[in-house]
């Protein structure tokens, strides 16, 4: 019942750990995918020393590897495999909710690795499921986004009336189709609150991204 978490620094893969929790399982390691520079993580955009700083605030050790896209299920498949022999997990948590390629490629990554895939948040109601994480004391700002919300929105912490704001935009109040991305920066379960600042704001590839650090 030990588990590896899939772990992005935002929201859906934090709830997701924290439903794992409360289903009975047992958290033994984080895994993050950095891009092929090491320096943030693949797909959010966040700094390593930010994840590291999650990593301690949860009080678990957190795994990194480097990958581009073109090699990344090799990659994680070869990282799932040396989890196992470093850690004795037997399921990999996710914290995708609806979209079904997610699941599947989810569940053949784990299987080749002899883990059984655990998606806590699977079929809920995806905007229940964001006022349920606030409602937890998860506390997520908005670290990149998409044109269709843009620069401004980044570094807003989302509360309920930032779920709204967003809806009446046509945006999901997820993100779960891309739209923006998250990093939790508290939670209940934290030893204490991860304090980062954003210093500049920046575009790649037509998204937003904030440039992040520690404060102190």
């Amino acid at each position: 019942m030990n588990f590896l978490c899939s772990w992005s620094g935002g929201k859906d893969s934090c709830y997701a750990f924290y439903q794992a929790i409360k289903l009975g399982y047992k958290p033994a390691v984080l895994l993050n995918v950095m891009n092929e520079f090491g320096d943030r993580s693949r797909s959010h955009g966040i700094p390593k020393n930010i994840l590291q700083a999650q990593s301690e605030a949860l009080g678990l050790p957190i795994h990194f590897f480097s990958s581009t896209w073109t090699d990344y299920e090799v990659k994680y498949i070869k990282n799932l495999q040396a989890l196992t022999k470093s850690y004795p997990v037997s399921h990999a948590v996710f914290g995708d909710i609806d979209i079904e390629s997610h699941r599947a490629w989810e569940e053949k990554v784990s299987a080749a690795a002899q883990l059984e895939a655990l998606l806590p948040l699977w079929q809920g109601n995806r905007r229940a499921l964001v006022l349920e994480m606030i409602e937890a004391g998860i506390e997520a700002m908005i670290v990149s986004c998409n044109q269709a919300l843009g620069p401004d929105y980044l570094g807003r912490t989302i509360t309920a009336d930032l779920v709204e704001e967003l809806e009446n935009k046509g945006i999901d109040a997820c993100g779960e189709n891309g739209e923006f991305h998250t990093l939790v920066v508290n939670a209940p379960f934290f030893k204490n609150k991860v304090e980062v600042e954003n210093v500049e704001k920046t575009v790649s590839s037509n998204y937003n991204f904030a440039v992040l650090q520690l404060k102190g």
